[in-house]
């Protein structure tokens, strides 16, 4: 089994982003902010008990100040807090650009029918997962017939979609995954929970539910009313080996 995978785009080594001297460069930044809050409040102390001290070492620190002057502004804490701005918006214009630049090697990639594929491992029985594994199965199905966009949404307030998707000719699917056991049929309940939000609420092209087991007769009915394709378990092995149609597939035949 395979699923279309994205070439990577090689990243421009000549301008790198040196985030340990940053680092350590905000962390010595850190250091003498504290140095100069404890000058600061020994030179108060120095002033309450001391006046003329105090006084000849303000004398003494202006002349200094004035001495080197330009070599304080040489290793002004501005100059580096520039620096560093600087540093930080050519990072983020880099990553904007490699961003850029990986979109449009992919859809390159697309246009010329160059996509690379890689093994996928699918179970030998699909009762045998848990149901966030069964949903991350489906969805792996998704990818690998070149659906992009797939994404695994199901959770405690997902509204009746586990896997979202969108087909290489631009369908949205919107799938619901039920991984029950052979003695334990998808009933009308079911179905009626999910045709209420697959079309309105996740505006679904195709909408589908996919099972291990089967459905019954009044879900059949009624998924045929809606327009939900069904996938039972015979159905869903046949997905898997090539040997069937995707959901997809089927609900473009019965939109046709």
């Amino acid at each position: 089994m395979t699923v279309p995978s994205r070439p990577v785009p090689r990243m421009d080594r000549e301008r790198r982003f040196n985030l340990r001297a940053t680092a350590l460069f905000f962390a010595l930044l850190a250091i003498i902010l504290c140095v100069l809050v404890f000058v600061v409040r020994t030179a108060a102390e120095i002033i309450e008990s001391r006046p003329a001290w105090a006084a000849s070492i303000i004398v003494v620190g202006i002349a200094a100040a004035y001495l080197c002057r330009s070599r304080w502004r040489r290793f002004s804490a501005a100059r580096y807090a520039r620096h560093a701005a600087e540093a930080l918006e050519e990072v983020a214009e880099q990553a904007t650009a490699e961003r850029a630049t990986a979109e449009q090697a992919a859809a390159e990639a697309v246009l010329d029918g160059e996509e690379t594929t890689v093994a996928l491992d699918p179970p030998d029985d699909y009762t045998e997962l848990d149901p966030d594994g069964f949903e991350h199965a489906i969805a792996d199905l998704c990818a690998r017939d070149a659906c992009r966009e797939v994404e695994v949404v199901g959770g405690a307030c997902d509204l009746g979609a586990d896997v979202i998707a969108v087909t290489s000719e631009g369908l949205r699917v919107v799938i619901q995954c039920k991984r029950y056991g052979d003695d334990n049929k998808v009933g009308s309940q079911d179905l009626q929970r999910f045709g209420g939000t697959c079309f309105t609420v996740h505006e679904a092209d195709i909408a589908a539910l996919v099972t291990t087991s089967d459905f019954t007769a009044p879900a059949l009915e009624y998924a045929q009313q809606c327009g939900i394709v069904c996938v039972n378990g015979e159905e869903l092995h046949a997905w898997l080996d090539g040997t069937g149609p995707s959901p997809w597939e089927v609900g473009a035949g019965v939109e046709a």
